[in-house]
């Protein structure tokens, strides 16, 4: 069977789809809605993403990317203007922080924007229905999960589990 139609993918490309339009629709939230659907969502696409198949990239698998560098900049700091003062953690899984004396800090947009702008160009590429492009966004966004926005989405997580079971922050809001 074609990776790019497997159960897994097509379950991923949903929760992914999710994603990205909850941050073009940031502004329909407040800090409490945020955190309380960033919280829901961001395991579920932890999850769908450990289980895409596995897709050898194409040789000479060159892509156009379309996150831009203003798209990221515009995603992350719409995310700061909304958690504002809890947007900054300490961050303790970086390897540095080992030989460190001194708190290294994080921030949860960063994080937020590091995954937007990998499935931003996932889905703007498995959109364009190619399936050779379709394969090659698979392994991009596949790989790029194994290395670099896996550990982001996971210390977002952290921080933000934080502030949503906070009760001077977000547990109020519940009642």
């Amino acid at each position: 069977m074609n990776p790019i139609y497997d159960n897994n993918t097509l379950e991923f490309v949903t929760v992914a789809k999710e994603f990205c339009s909850m941050l073009e629709r940031i502004h329909e939230y407040d800090m409490f809605s945020f955190v309380n659907h960033t919280t829901k969502i961001l395991p579920l696409l932890y999850v769908k993403a450990a289980l895409l198949p596995d897709v050898d990239e194409p040789e000479n698998a060159g892509v156009a990317s379309f996150v831009t560098e203003e798209a990221y900049e515009a995603a992350r700091a719409r995310v700061t203007g909304l958690l504002g003062e809890h947007d900054s953690y300490l961050e303790t899984f970086m390897p540095d922080m080992q030989y460190s004396d001194t708190p290294i800090i994080a921030s949860i947009s960063e994080n937020i924007a590091d995954i937007y702008q990998n499935i931003g160009d996932f889905i703007a590429l498995f959109r364009q229905g190619y399936e050779e492009t379709m394969l090659i966004a698979l392994s991009q966004c596949s790989g790029n999960f194994r290395l670099y926005w896996g550990q982001s989405l996971l210390n977002a997580l952290k921080a933000l589990h934080s502030i949503r079971y906070n009760e001077d922050i977000c547990l109020k809001k519940e009642r």
